[in-house]
């Protein structure tokens, strides 16, 4: 048989810049499914039917080579490094750009960066590596908790969370519920520059997520799993009092204030540790992932489909999150002018179990913090296997059995979504494209959560009357249509890029709520079950018409200019003030490419840059700028009698304001980027300062309008911060090691607030926002002690309750009393800098990554010291409350007071012994894999396999178990409390990637 016939087996070696043979490369055949990957020492071999084909050889930091193989058995192939990808294009509003040709403050990662990361969201995987933006873990609840602010911006009513943008669709809400495997890069537009294209939206940054697209000439198919288990670390597990040292402390209680020991009390020697409500309702959880990739990449027509599924069970009973998920992004070129392309997304998220975080007295949270107070006394399981529906022991308020609660419980939040994309693009001319896209997104949010009557909350007497069951429904839909026209024309050294566009979106979200009670019993958790109903329904609404353009010019590639406008239409702003104009202007230098830098060898690159612009935040709800009516919550006024018949009727519950508008921001950026020897540093800086302006405050009206106040747009911020980031390719060949660092110093200040700079309350006023002083600072009184003595008493301010023994607070006021007017700024919730650092080692088939990210100077109000140290005998306390102040021969530790009835309450006000340093630094990941020898199993063109260690160590001086809580959620004016949150688990894996 001719060989052409019978083929070809090429083999060979590929090498690094430095000879080196590099282990893990892929090396494919154009077209088809056939590949490899090279050895521990770079060797490698495949068969090439008819001795034909080319060769795609690609590796991690180096530069994609093309060779065609002309019928010989033996290639070797030497790749050279792409250090900083300079040339790659990034994806940006409305376009792409080359990283070197970028003016604004873009930041960029592949999904290859964080692929090992054991995690549900995108956002978990993002943390520390992006300079200027802030992304916590609040809660470790499966599913929840990831808040992210760029460069600290933060609105009084508006919010703070960015624009997502997946493949040019701006999407209602967040990414929380994307499958991370879909993803190919992300980017992040920090600056208004690369913002003010979006408008409106863009105040709080935008980021921009590209998925996973088929690459021409190659087929590929991928399998990903994951299995693991997770565990609370032992560190920050509140220590409260077990059975013996309650005892003790109730019978003090009972003792100090005359009153008679229960026998449970009177004997507290004989108890042991009791009953571990904590253990109880925590445990060690699976997690497990598994998604399948299949790429193929031809001459017209290329197609990428990932499947996904992921299961993570919630290390606190009955708790967990699921997604399935799917994606077809498709891609068909008619010919060298004309190509269509369809992306369609479904996915389904369920989270469940009862609600967790939180304080106390409430349904809808609280059972973390709730269980802390249960008595170590009481049991969870009578002795006959049943479970009791208490938890308390005599003097203590009603406390459920939580154990019970938790097995009981009966919520779920469900998330269906489709996201879809379908464009055609046609070049009418040379560097003439005209593109038409039509975008759509529908959703539905369905909760359900039925509380037995064996459950309830803290303080209501068990069993209830009746169970409850709560059902809501969110369906939502967005459309977007697009148009845009692109013009590219290089003549001689000058290149032109124009961009003109309109484009229009809405979105309707129809929500209808009912809460039934008064059901027959607790098994039948239907509504038909229910005779009581209380529904709601509502419809929310808005449009966005807007016109956008953009022009790009450089000369000779290193003179850069890019000047863009956008202007919105808004349903939301008022008649008076539908519009707003949002233009940007930037600059760059390269440097670098000048004669009289060519002798100086150590830079090997650098660019200079600064932008200037304005950019919109139009969270301001969809109707506050109308005079609304309403007759839900307004009792019988909005009836009325006619003809002896009751009519219903509504009535106008605030006043409209037409002029109502955007927030705005104005905002200055400069920096450089540095390349230094042949890039082997990569150094980045941004400096920046915006101011907010146009915030939406609620401003008050005279009496005889009949309204309290109505919607203006008064109020200031300021921003300003310093972001550095460095990249350094400490070793090259054979061992590998590359570290990313960044750091970044946001500041903010309030300038004005309303019309009388009337400071604004957060957080059940533990936070304060005032003119002159950072947003949402931490508000209480300043614990002084304990009055140790009648000498101390006498001698000291005092409140209206004080006695000897009793807490100390400041007079800081200097009136000689306390009173309310002494509460005063005790802690500031926003950093001095915050950082991250990944170092990535490579030796030979080895791999090892290491990602840190962390916080300094912020300050942290442990709020459920309110209920745990307690000193009425209600709840159960902390073991540090047994060091109390007794009597004047025993003073205790002096922070503590006694427990005398009546002197207790203001202890139970926010103080500053409630604040500790929140500062961390947490060891996020730590992956190492193992890429096996190619041609281990036949038709496997890769296979590794790794194990990796999320959230492997937190530092802190935060007692409290999680340092990046924040039970304020996105509410900026009410950050840096802890209400109880969710632990965060550590979890360990060992995953498994395969190539055919």
């Amino acid at each position: 048989m001719p060989e052409a016939q019978q083929g070809v087996t090429v083999s060979g070696r590929v090498l690094d810049e430095n000879g080196s043979g590099l282990p893990g490369v892929t090396v494919m055949l154009k077209s088809t499914i056939t590949g490899t990957s090279t050895d521990i020492d770079g060797n490698y071999s495949l068969a090439a039917p008819g001795g034909k084909g080319t060769l795609v050889v690609s590796f991690v930091g180096y530069q994609t080579q093309e060779i065609d193989i002309n019928n010989r058995a033996s290639i070797n192939i030497s790749l050279a490094p792409d250090a900083k990808a300079l040339d790659e294009v990034v994806v940006v509003g409305y376009g792409t750009q080359s990283q070197r040709n970028i003016t604004g403050a873009v930041q960029t990662v592949k999904a290859q960066e964080f692929a090992d990361m054991p995690v549900p969201q995108v956002a978990q995987k993002l943390q520390g590596r992006l300079a200027g933006v802030q992304i916590l873990q609040t809660t470790g609840r499966p599913g929840e908790g990831m808040s992210v602010r760029v460069r600290g911006q933060a609105s009084a009513t508006a919010g703070n969370q960015p624009l997502y943008v997946v493949d040019g669709f701006p999407i209602s809400g967040d990414i929380s519920t994307l499958n991370p495997d879909e993803i190919e890069t992300i980017s992040v537009l920090k600056d208004a520059a690369s913002t003010s294209m979006y408008g409106s939206r863009a105040s709080n940054g935008v980021v921009i997520v590209t998925t996973k697209r088929a690459k021409s000439g190659q087929t590929s198919v991928g399998v990903n799993s994951f299995y693991g288990v997770q565990a609370i670390p032992s560190r920050g597990v509140p220590e409260v009092m077990n059975a013996r040292e309650f005892a003790q402390f109730m019978q003090d209680v009972y003792t100090e204030n005359n009153r008679t020991v229960p026998e449970i009390y009177q004997n507290p020697s004989q108890y042991g540790e009791g009953t571990d409500w904590y253990g109880l309702l925590t445990r060690t959880a699976p997690i497990q992932n598994h998604s399948v990739t299949f790429n193929a990449g031809g001459e017209k027509f290329s197609t990428s489909a990932v499947l996904g599924y992921f299961d993570q069970q919630g290390v606190i009973l009955n708790t967990g999150f699921k997604r399935f998920s799917a994606r077809l992004n498709s891609e068909y070129r008619f010919n060298d002018k004309v190509r269509v392309g369809v992306n369609i997304a479904p996915s389904i998220s369920n989270t469940s179990g009862r609600p967790t975080d939180g304080g106390p007295f409430t349904n809808t949270g609280g059972m973390l913090t709730s269980a802390l107070l249960a008595s170590p006394l009481a049991p969870a399981v009578n002795p006959d296997g049943s479970l009791p529906i208490t938890a308390m022991t005599p003097g203590m308020l009603n406390v459920p059995n939580w154990y019970r609660v938790a097995l009981e419980a009966d919520g779920t939040n469900r998330v269906n979504r489709l996201l879809s994309n379908a464009f055609l693009e046609y070049e009418v001319a040379k560097g003439l494209v005209l593109k038409t896209s039509l975008n759509g997104e529908l959703g539905q949010t369905f909760f359900k959560n039925f509380v037995p009557s064996t459950s309830g909350n803290v303080n209501q007497a068990l069993p209830r009357a009746s169970g409850d069951l709560t059902l809501n429904n969110n369906q939502f839909y967005t459309w977007l249509s697009e148009n845009t026209a692109t013009y590219q024309k290089e003549v001689g050294d000058h290149f032109f890029e124009g961009l003109v566009g309109y484009t229009g979106q809405k979105f309707r979200n129809d929500i209808s709520n009912v809460v039934a009670t008064n059901f027959a019993n607790d098994r039948v958790r239907t509504l038909s079950a229910a005779t009581t109903f209380a529904p709601t329904s509502a419809v929310e609404e808005w449009t966005l018409l807007s016109y956008l353009a953009r022009l790009t010019y450089n000369y000779k590639g290193k003179y850069l200019f890019t000047a863009s406008v956008r202007r919105d239409g808004s349903s939301r702003f008022g008649t008076d003030n539908k519009w707003g104009n949002f233009p940007s202007v930037s600059a760059g230098w390269v440097v670098s490419d000048e004669n009289f830098m060519q002798g100086i060898g150590a830079v090997s690159f650098l660019k200079l840059r600064t932008s200037y612009g304005i950019t919109g935040n139009n969270n301001i709800g969809n109707y506050p700028s109308f005079a609304q009516v309403n007759s839900i919550n307004s009792g019988a006024s909005n009836n009325y009698v006619f003809n002896n018949t009751l009519a219903p009727g509504n009535n106008v519950v605030s006043l409209g304001n037409t002029t109502l508008g955007w927030e705005r921001t104005v905002q200055f950026d400069i920096g450089f980027d540095l390349g230094l020897l042949n890039d082997r540093l990569f150094l980045g800086y941004d400096y920046y300062t915006k101011n907010t302006d146009g915030l939406l405050f609620q401003v008050p009206v005279p009496v005889h309008t009949g309204f309290p106040n109505f919607y203006a747009n008064i109020g200031e911020f300021k921003f300003w911060g310093h972001e550095f980031t460095l990249t350094s390719r400490n070793t090259v060949g054979t061992f590998k090691w590359t570290t990313d660092f960044n750091i970044s110093f946001n500041r903010n200040k309030v300038m004005q607030l309303g019309t009388a700079n009337a400071a604004l309350g957060g957080g059940t006023n533990r936070n304060i926002t005032m003119v002159g002083q950072p947003i949402g600072m931490l508000w209480g009184y300043v614990a002084d002690g304990v009055y140790m003595n009648q000498a101390d008493f006498d001698n000291s301010p005092k409140f209206q309750t004080s006695t000897v023994g009793a807490v100390k607070m400041r007079d800081v006021d200097g009136d000689g009393v306390i009173t309310v007017d002494d509460r005063t700024i005790i802690g500031n919730p926003n950093p001095d800098f915050i950082f991250g650092m990944t170092n990535t080692f490579g030796w030979k088939n080895f791999d090892l990554s290491i990602v840190a990210s962390g916080s300094y100077g912020n300050d942290i109000m442990n709020t459920s010291l309110e209920y745990i140290n307690n000193l009425d005998g209600v709840f159960n306390v902390t073991k540090a409350v047994a060091n109390r102040w007794k009597s004047e021969q025993d003073p205790g530790d002096g922070v503590h007071p006694r427990v005398l009835a009546g002197t207790t309450g203001l202890f139970r006000n926010a103080n500053s012994l409630w604040v500790t340093d929140g500062s961390f630094l947490t060891v996020k990941n730590i992956s190492l894999g193992y890429n096996l020898p190619q041609n281990l199993i036949k038709h496997v063109r890769s296979l590794r396999v790794y194990g990796s260690i999320q959230q492997a160590l937190v530092i802190t001086r935060y007692e409290g178990s999680n340092p990046e809580v924040n039970s304020g959620g996105e509410n900026p004016l009410a950050q840096g409390l802890d209400l109880g949150a969710y632990p965060v688990p550590r979890t360990f894996t060992l995953g498994l990637n395969v190539g055919f």
